[in-house]
């Protein structure tokens, strides 16, 4: 069953923040913060949830820019299991710029280039936010 997820695009002069992970499916490439939505909770709280647990800030909801479909061969769980994510995208802005990490990332890092360890998936929001200015 697909899971449902969120992801926050935070935007800033300094680039795009984003963690470079530590967990499948994309484990060792840069990608966006983000996480499942939780049974009972609203988009609105998740985004707010996710920012806290991630990455230790408060944000404000600029807009969404989709939903998207992620397709991974391998899981947390096995690499012989898939995962197929419905990824809810929106641009956040940070309320604070005290970033710290979760155990799902090494680091965090703002970037203004795209670059081969960036996932695939986050190199596309890029572009999309890049082209809407």
């Amino acid at each position: 069953m697909p899971i449902v997820s969120i992801d926050l695009i935070i935007r800033t002069e300094e680039g795009i923040l984003l963690g470079k992970r530590t967990n499948k499916p994309a484990k060792g490439k840069w990608f966006v913060p983000g996480g499942r939505l939780k049974k009972d909770e609203s988009i609105t709280s998740a985004v707010h949830r996710i920012a806290e647990t991630e990455i230790g800030i408060d944000v404000q909801i600029v807009r969404k820019i989709g939903v998207y479909e992620h397709f991974y061969d391998v899981s947390d769980i096995a690499d012989s299991v898939p995962k197929h994510y419905i990824a809810n995208a929106y641009i956040v802005e940070a309320n604070e710029h005290k970033f710290s990490k979760d155990f799902q990332h090494d680091e965090l890092k703002f970037h203004q280039n795209l670059t081969s360890d960036i996932h695939n998936y986050t190199k596309e929001y890029i572009n999309i936010v890049n082209a809407s200015g």
